[in-house]
């Protein structure tokens, strides 16, 4: 049995959740809440992709699964651009002056198009001198939490999910972001600090793709579970590896080759979707 699971940024209108029923020929239909539904099909006339597509033009989020054993017992995501709405590193520099010239090379990193490593080394160097205090500042002033994501992560969290915070971005950020959507765990890359400024280094080695994806590995081995009963979140060419890997694996709001190859996307709506997608619903979730 496969499951169809739509989303809306506000009604989901019971007109399109007949016509995608009637598509699939569905067994039941299920409501997850006023702008969230699952569809239970055992076969129907269009392939997964075009599905989605399908809802995709409609301004709708969609995924279509396996039905059984859907929701995860491992959250693993991306902080920037994921579960904040912005790139550090990019505010950082705009405390420095040179943000536009820091914001394209990220572009460009998350695309696929430079060696994350490589980037994340020249773009920190960038900002050698800016005072450490900036820091603060830049999570004080600038960086907010991206819809839905405490109750995204709280959700999983009380529903006995192990949630990990992985970023190619740096500890002094995770503490603090983890603290405030609830996550149990978080990693990051150190900025090398002396005497109160910034180095213009990263201590090595660097966390970038594959370390992510050995982080997701290191956290299945630890609770004895598959990479394919968790979810991985992000929006950038480094998450690539662990989405590949996890069972379910989001793109959120994402870069287009994380886009293609990710088993499911949020495009459309928040990142309380990212339950939705795994058959939780609305009065199921955590506050």
């Amino acid at each position: 049995m496969k499951v169809l699971t739509l989303v809306a940024p506000d009604r989901l209108d019971e007109n399109t959740i007949d016509q995608f029923a009637h598509t699939v020929q569905a067994d039941e239909v299920r409501a997850l809440s006023g702008c969230a539904a699952d569809i239970f099909f055992a076969r129907g006339g269009e392939d997964d992709r075009t599905l989605v597509d399908t809802a995709n033009r409609l301004g709708l989020d969609a995924a279509v699964q396996v039905s059984a054993d859907r929701e995860k017992k491992i959250l693993i995501s991306d902080m920037d651009s994921t579960i904040i709405e912005q790139e550090c590193l990019d505010e950082l520099a705009e405390k420095a002056g040179i943000g536009a010239e820091i914001a394209a090379i990220t572009e460009r990193a998350m695309r696929g198009e430079l060696d994350f490593e490589s980037a994340l080394t020249e773009r920190v160097a960038r900002v050698k001198g800016l005072s450490a205090s900036t820091i603060d500042e830049v999570l004080k002033e600038r960086i907010t939490l991206s819809d839905g994501a405490r109750t995204f992560v709280r959700t999983m969290r009380a529903r006995g999910a192990l949630t990990i915070l992985v970023s190619g971005g740096f500890t002094h950020f995770t503490q603090a972001i983890a603290d405030r959507a609830g996550f149990e765990q978080h990693y990051g890359n150190t900025l090398d600090i002396e005497d109160g400024y910034l180095t213009g280094k990263v201590t090595l080695p660097i966390l970038g793709r594959e370390a992510k994806r050995e982080r997701l590995l290191a956290a299945c081995s630890e609770m004895n579970l598959r990479p394919d009963q968790a979810l991985a979140i992000g929006d950038g060419a480094n998450d690539l590896a662990m989405i590949e890997l996890a069972g379910l694996g989001i793109a959120y709001r994402a870069k287009p080759i994380v886009i293609e190859q990710a088993s499911a996307s949020i495009m459309h709506t928040d990142l309380t979707t990212a339950l939705y997608y795994q058959g939780i619903g609305r009065e199921e979730f955590a506050t």
